[in-house]
């Protein structure tokens, strides 16, 4: 009996001793979760697990669905696991999108540049992931949770329940590297960009997660754009366009022309000025307008209100601005309780400012303008 108990303990110990090997970093990163400042709906997690953005990249991978096996398949190693989205298009293949306001000015009060957006979509539950990659830039990212299953009655509150935050990974929505790049994404109403060249496909944001961990600069961004095809999820029902900016000053927005295969369009911002500012309508010269036009952005949002507003902020301070004031900027145009037609109710999920110089995020989460969270790497 006892040489028996020895055995059965000496194989569990040898299970265990292979779980902590196999699955060590993907623990090591559930373990790290913690709610931030005790707000239930936002999270944080050092990510320590492995990636491979170019087996990524040649599994042409560019809607959730597939992202999501992907990342269930490297996560569970063969285990039967499962991660569901609820990014998707509802019954009649419609999704309201998310609204956002993003800019890059620069600092008053010291050398540089701060990156700022506000993230306006439905109520959902926030993970900022912190990773430091083998190969690649350490960065700070911001995820919306719903992307990998979460809401506000299903949240990462026990190791059991925390699984899916692993694909925040893929999933970034705006972040900053450790040499002071920043990106955000914003949504654009049926501006689904569907590149079809014999060039691998990249997802929705996976585009960001290769800005983040392989480019320094704005330059960097764009060429490595040009190696690979955008393609967005059309199940989600929205199409996006793209801030990037780097520490030097340099920025852009990348957008698709619809009309003409989805080739790329880039807005770079005048070498003679501090600031870029985009909210949810193209800005691209072939489609730009001044008056709301639902055929290149969202008027429901207020789009058009949003820029000329945040703009005229940028514009008094002459483009230089302090991190409370680029704070202040971002609250003129935060949503609270903005209600859609199907009776969904959206808020600012959170305003972000980046420091691209001491490579800082100062958060506000949900219209709390009393309270900062910061983040460092």
């Amino acid at each position: 009996m006892k040489k028996a108990l020895l055995w059965i303990v000496g194989i569990v110990a040898a299970l265990c001793i292979a779980v902590a090997c196999i699955w060590s970093g993907e623990i090591a990163s559930l373990r790290s979760i913690e709610s931030v400042d005790g707000n239930q709906y936002l999270y944080k997690m050092e990510y320590k697990a492995s990636y491979d953005l170019d087996d990524l990249i040649a599994n042409d991978i560019d809607e959730n669905a597939e992202l999501l096996n992907y990342v269930v398949g490297r996560i569970g190693k063969g285990l039967p696991l499962k991660i569901k989205s609820s990014q998707v298009a509802d019954e009649d293949g419609k999704m309201e999108t998310m609204n956002c306001t993003s800019f890059q000015v620069a600092k008053a009060d010291a050398e540089g540049y701060l990156f700022g957006r506000n993230y306006d979509f439905f109520k959902n539950p926030t993970m900022v992931t912190v990773s430091h990659p083998k190969k690649g830039y350490a960065s700070i990212a911001c995820s919306d949770m719903s992307h990998f299953g979460y809401s506000l009655e299903k949240l990462p509150t026990s190791f059991a329940t925390r699984l899916n935050c692993l694909a925040s990974i893929y999933a970034p929505v705006d972040g900053i590297n450790e040499k002071g790049l920043c990106t955000s994404i914003l949504a654009l109403p049926k501006q689904a960009s569907q590149q079809d060249t014999p060039k691998h496909d990249v997802g929705t944001t996976i585009i960001m997660r290769l800005w983040l961990d392989r480019c320094a600069t704005v330059q960097e961004a764009l060429d490595l754009l040009e190696t690979v095809d955008v393609r967005h999820d059309a199940a989600v029902g929205s199409g996006y366009h793209y801030l990037v900016a780097d520490a030097g000053g340099d920025c852009a927005v990348v957008e698709f022309d619809k009309e003409d295969g989805w080739k790329t369009m880039i807005v770079r911002k005048p070498a003679d000025q501090n600031s870029m500012l985009v909210t949810n309508h193209l800005l691209s010269e072939k489609y730009y307008t001044t008056e709301p036009d639902p055929a290149v952005g969202n008027p429901h949002s207020k789009s058009w209100w949003r820029y000329e507003t945040a703009g005229a902020y940028i514009e008094e301070h002459n483009a230089i601005l302090t991190l409370e004031q680029a704070q202040e900027c971002l609250s003129l145009v935060h949503w609270k309780d903005l209600v859609w037609d199907n009776g969904m109710v959206e808020d600012t999920q959170y305003s972000n400012v980046y420091d691209q110089s001491t490579i800082t995020l100062y958060l506000r989460s949900w219209n709390n303008y009393e309270s900062t969270c910061q983040f460092d790497l």
